[in-house]
């Protein structure tokens, strides 16, 4: 089979695409569930209770969800922290230790949307450039490389948006405990976060 020089670069690089596409969101996906542990290192989160248990085996309760981004924070009490032997090592505020759970999934969280979104794109880029030289190669062996190619670019992008086609457009709509405070972080003029640790 002698392929056009034009459809072997173009395949490589598409092929180079996909896999580009493929590797950042593996890595965005491993970074964002290591730094969830590093956040919660030594605390153990306990389902049965909703709340998580310090490594001096104290309990911090759920006291506010953040409806922006779908988290749940946990506070242990201040009188328990400031008490506590090893709270210089743990945290420096007066109010306890604070954890958050984030109730949507990796693919949900602003992170994940963010590297998702450059993954999908890279994997469009890859599919126009397959089809725009499909299109100016129409012989068959080309077109049978071409195809492969597309083929694997169209079931990586599907797999990709697995997430977002099995669940509803508002996902998560978590119901909060009964009793947590609903807070939305509210913005400074530059367009930060302006969060206060209540």
């Amino acid at each position: 089979m002698n392929l056009e020089l034009e459809v072997v670069v173009v395949g490589g690089y598409a092929l180079s695409l996909l896999a580009a596409a493929v590797m950042l969101d593996r890595m965005a996906e491993h970074t964002h569930h290591r730094s969830e542990r590093f956040r919660t290192a030594g605390f153990l989160y306990q389902p049965q209770h909703d709340a998580w248990v310090c490594p001096k085996d104290e309990m911090l309760w759920p006291v506010a969800y953040d409806s922006e981004r779908h988290l749940v924070r946990y506070r242990a009490k201040p009188s328990v922290c400031n008490a506590c032997p090893v709270k210089s090592a743990c945290t420096t505020s007066p109010h306890g230790r604070e954890v958050t759970r984030a109730l949507a999934p990796w693919p949900h969280s602003e992170a994940g949307r963010f590297h998702r979104g450059v993954s999908l794109v890279l994997i469009g880029l890859a599919a126009l450039l397959l089809l725009v030289v499909a299109a100016r190669h129409p012989e068959m062996p080309e077109l049978l490389v071409l195809g492969v190619l597309l083929v694997l670019a169209a079931l990586l992008g599907q797999r990709l948006t697995g997430h977002f086609r099995k669940t509803p457009a508002n996902f998560p709509t978590p119901t909060p405990s009964a009793g947590l405070r609903v807070t939305r972080p509210s913005r400074t003029r530059w367009g930060s976060d302006a969060r206060r640790n209540a």
